[in-house]
């Protein structure tokens, strides 16, 4: 990376809409521009909960507004991974749909920061994303002081680590797109790497509709179930609103879990529990809809276990194609043979394998006392690499079988 970045405005060499006094009276200096950016997420995701929370303790009988505002700053802490006591048990399960909210605030902040700071030199740049990361763990540690009481402990270590990753992660990379770099950061990057990381990422995704397709066509089978649940539930018109918006916060949570179940190892849904294509003992659960799709106790269906040999192939051919599309598209792509191609694919079902793993050691954690200490995917790494090997398989045949059957000079002259 260079040591001076395109200014934003200004990018790829073209001069500025605006005189260079106009741009340097509008611009604050970078610890002003991360305080206002991140002060801004902040506040914007402790909102969004307490909303909620006020919204759910309107439908309540008891409990007061302040309570309400504690409990949403709670569920704040832990979408960023902050464990929570509460009594005699502890949650710790981050509701992945709202960590994917706070990370796209912090994302728009990120940009937010970089334009307002106008930082264009590397090390602005590295300053402006731990300035931001560190502003926004100081509001987790502070919020974390403020929302302990009595039975509910939260840990103000955990609360400032967590919020300050998820800060680090998702400012950076709004930073880093912002101002200009990340086109830098790709031209240094190795080509073959450059094209595996969006097959990688199209591998992900590929996965992770097919597991969405599974759970939708499994909650339209367990419908009745649903049914039975919300009349179990009768939370009414507010309740019902506050129920749906726990679910959606939850949905990448189930998602994931599919994802460990079509990798073999299978995901658990309490201590003890196991929800696997070889069988599934998981008794009784709470009165959730998201979880009407979860088979009954037994051997499961035959076709179950034909997925899992399937989805990880597929994904992997769909990541050949994007290597072998992008690599055509290369100056000397006349010099990469099948195998080199193959390897890419390879490469991107590694990176892929690793997206998993993260995924699965984000999407687990207790959910309260009792069986509910332990949800999620105890093999994490298990699942990631058996998907892996699946992919690369799929990957590797498919860019090798496509490449070799380019056109040779000869054929593309004719």
């Amino acid at each position: 990376m260079t040591d001076m970045l395109s200014r934003p405005g200004a990018r790829d060499g073209e001069p500025s809409a605006a005189p260079t006094s106009e741009i340097a009276a509008q611009t604050k200096p970078l610890l002003v521009s991360a305080v206002i950016s991140a002060g801004a997420c902040l506040l914007t995701g402790l909102l969004t909960c307490a909303a909620v929370a006020v919204i759910g303790w309107l439908a309540a009988t008891f409990g007061g507004a302040s309570g309400a505002v504690r409990a949403g700053a709670a569920a704040w802490l832990v979408a960023h991974k902050a464990g929570v006591t509460l009594g005699s048990g502890r949650i710790s399960i981050a509701p992945l749909g709202l960590t994917l909210f706070f990370a796209w605030c912090l994302y728009r902040g990120g940009k937010s920061a970089v334009r307002s700071s106008a930082a264009d030199r590397t090390r602005d740049l590295i300053a402006l994303s731990g300035a931001f990361a560190v502003v926004y763990g100081l509001g987790g540690l502070v919020v974390a002081l403020f929302t302990a009481e009595d039975a509910l402990k939260v840990s103000p270590l955990s609360a400032f680590l967590g919020a300050f990753s998820l800060a680090l992660v998702a400012g950076a990379a709004g930073i880093v797109v912002e101002s200009g770099a990340g086109e830098d950061l790709a031209d240094a990057t190795p080509t073959g790497l450059r094209d595996a990381v969006p097959a990688a990422m199209a591998a992900v995704l590929t996965v992770v509709s097919l597991a969405a397709v599974l759970y939708a066509v499994l909650l339209a089978i367990h419908f009745s179930r649903i049914t039975g649940m919300l009349e179990l539930l009768n939370a009414g018109v507010i309740g019902s609103v506050v129920l749906f918006a726990i679910c959606l916060m939850l949905v990448p949570n189930m998602l994931l879990y599919v994802v460990a179940f079509l990798a073999g190892p299978g995901f658990q849904l309490g201590t003890g529990t196991t929800i696997a294509p070889t069988g599934v003992d998981v008794g009784n659960l709470p009165a959730l809809p998201l979880l009407a799709a979860v088979p009954a106790d037994g051997a499961t269906p035959s076709y179950l276990l034909v997925l899992t040999a399937v989805v990880p192939l597929l994904a992997g051919a769909v990541a050949g194609l994007v290597v072998v599309r992008r690599g055509l598209a290369e100056p000397d792509s006349d010099v990469l043979g099948w195998d080199a191609f193959a390897l890419r694919g390879a490469m991107a079902a590694l990176l892929a394998g690793i997206v998993f793993f993260v995924l699965f050691a984000l999407s687990g954690g207790s959910a309260g006392p009792g069986r509910m200490a332990a949800v999620g995917v105890p093999a994490a790494l298990p699942a990631a690499g058996v998907l892996a090997a699946g992919m690369a398989i799929g990957a590797a045949i498919t860019a090798a079988v496509v490449s070799s059957r380019r056109p040779v000079d000869g054929e593309t002259t004719g």
